[in-house]
């Protein structure tokens, strides 16, 4: 994760989803709740300043996310 400006980890539920953000350039940590809808997390990651490492904890909820 050396390379990534943008750093994300996920708290995946099955009502919703608690990202922390931290850009490495910035300095910048942020966090936020998203919807559990895996389209709905992909378009937000799209925001971000790239490159992006996305990570989650594991679990049953965020299989579908992990595979997208």
């Amino acid at each position: 994760m050396l390379f990534e400006r943008t750093c994300v980890g996920l708290d995946v539920h099955a009502r919703s989803i608690v990202a922390c953000v931290i850009d490495a350039l910035s300095g910048e940590v942020r966090s936020l709740r998203l919807s559990p809808k895996t389209d709905a997390v992909l378009a937000w990651v799209l925001t971000l300043d790239g490159p992006v490492a996305v990570t989650y904890e594991a679990g049953p909820t965020g299989f579908g996310l992990a595979r997208a």
